[in-house]
């Protein structure tokens, strides 16, 4: 694998990675704090009064007001803009060393005291691909074919990993059906999530017989030499915006791509319009701390490896709390019907079977049958996400979060509600507050076309959470 073929790839690849970056740390800058901030559903200072430091390292441990939450979200918007222009790398490598350390540090803190907020694949996965970035070297500098070779071992852990969960979880990815399902029950559908869902059954079974190719197949050929390893990115990344045009996954289709560019050598990538410079062997202490990287990916991979060839294999954790070296995997198990909750607010003082309930609506998730899907990748909604994951099960398995907000919402806190897309009570909060449970469907095309409607949904037989209030008002 010739180092020195891979000077646009590095180039591309760092751009790409701080795109992405700028994404998070946005996305953390309009959220912590209503969801994690020193008043929020699930409080920082509670969280690092109970956890030790060094179970779960972070800066906030320092200090975990909302003032210094918003200044390093915004600060991490600023790093990863500034990485973006490339002029660290032209700096050289310590000034990139110093600017993708700093991002790794800074979002490292964010995800270790997020909780369940922050407990998605695509934060550990940004985590372990911003680390290996610290190590790329200066504008200047021959790019390391070790670091290139890590970077393609976490694009096949991540790869294989999704593919042998499927495999192994839901017999729907084995007799390829799974796609009958997933464009309308995935946790965000977008606007062409429906035109998805009605394509003919045989294009759904071939969408699972080309995931299995990608995910099963390419992955080892990451590792051959070109120009086999530049068609398995190829056909990654291929992939990959398939997921991004029929669905909301955050950044996790977006940071797969930015590690397939890994793979691609600069006979794929001569033609950005870039002036590659001539490139300098990396320093002594460079090539050592590269040397060192490498060991201890290799000793932090047993763990990772033992659990995708474990018949009880499990996704998207990590083994240690710096998150260097983790397992992945998505869909396991492909939903087969869509539960929403919709969560109202009545200011009538006593409740009967008049009583008129007032619908919040969400960014992201379906509510409203009429509202279009939207479109919010690669920025990501965390309440919205979570949701999702609450309509699967008792209401029980999530009061750590839903209890608090539903508070919330009863005094009409301003923040919280800044996650909604609607307050359907302006001048004051509800008086009560319950949470329906539908069940949602897509709408045929010709009941598209009469009505207008995206969604059908039909009322569950009970309620998720009964009419609540904070007492006399």
């Amino acid at each position: 694998m010739p180092s020195r073929s891979y000077w646009y790839s590095r180039f591309l690849f760092e751009r790409a990675l701080a795109a992405v970056y700028l994404v998070a740390f946005l996305s953390t800058a309009n959220q912590f704090v209503p969801l994690v901030g020193e008043h929020g559903l699930l409080p920082v200072p509670r969280f690092t009064a109970n956890v030790p430091f060094l179970e779960s390292p972070s800066l906030f441990y320092l200090a975990a007001s909302d003032h210094v939450f918003l200044g390093t979200a915004w600060l991490g918007v600023a790093l990863a803009a500034l990485a973006f222009t490339a002029l660290p790398q032209r700096l050289g490598a310590w000034a990139a060393a110093a600017v993708w350390a700093l991002l790794w540090i800074l979002y490292l803190s964010f995800v270790n005291v997020g909780q369940i907020f922050y407990g998605f694949g695509w934060e550990i996965l940004l985590l372990e691909t911003g680390f290996l970035a610290i190590f790329l070297g200066g504008w200047s500098t021959e790019p390391s074919a070790i670091v290139t070779f890590l970077l393609r071992w976490v694009l096949f852990r991540m790869m294989l990993g999704a593919g042998l969960i499927k495999i192994r979880s839901d017999v729907c990815w084995r007799n390829l059906t799974c796609l009958d399902y997933y464009f309308e029950t995935q946790p965000i559908p977008n606007p062409l999530s429906w035109y998805f869902h009605w394509l003919p059954a045989g294009l759904h079974d071939a969408g699972v017989a080309f995931n299995h190719v990608v995910e099963l197949g390419a992955p080892a050929a990451l590792f051959l030499p070109q120009p086999a390893a530049a068609i398995a990115a190829i056909l990654t990344i291929l992939f990959q915006l398939v997921l991004i045009v029929s669905g909301n996954l955050s950044w996790l289709n977006w940071l797969t791509i930015v590690l397939a560019f890994a793979a691609l050598d600069d006979r794929w990538l001569a033609w950005l319009p870039i002036r590659r410079p001539e490139v300098r062997r990396p320093t002594r202490v460079h090539r050592a701390a590269v040397y060192a990287l490498a060991g201890v990916v290799a000793l932090l991979s047993v763990g990772p490896v033992v659990n995708m060839l474990s018949s009880e294999q499990v996704m998207n954790t990590s083994f240690e709390p710096l998150h260097l070296v983790n397992t992945y995997g998505a869909f396991g198990t492909v939903t087969r019907v869509r539960d929403e909750i919709v969560v109202e607010g009545t200011d009538a003082a006593a409740l009967d079977g008049q009583t008129v309930w007032r619908e919040y609506e969400f960014k992201g998730k379906p509510g409203d049958p009429f509202r279009r899907p939207v479109q919010i990748a690669p920025y990501h909604l965390r309440l919205d996400w979570l949701m999702w994951f609450a309509a699967m099960e008792p209401v029980e398995e999530h009061a750590s979060w839903f209890d608090p907000f539903v508070v919330k919402l009863l005094q009409g806190d301003r923040t919280t509600l800044g996650l909604l897309r609607s307050n359907p009570f302006p001048d004051r909060p509800p008086r009560y507050v319950r949470a329906e449970l539908f069940r949602y469907t897509f709408t045929t095309p010709d009941e598209r076309r009469a009505t207008g409607r995206w969604w059908n949904r039909t009322p569950e037989a009970r309620l998720y959470l009964p009419p609540v209030s904070l007492g006399p008002q």
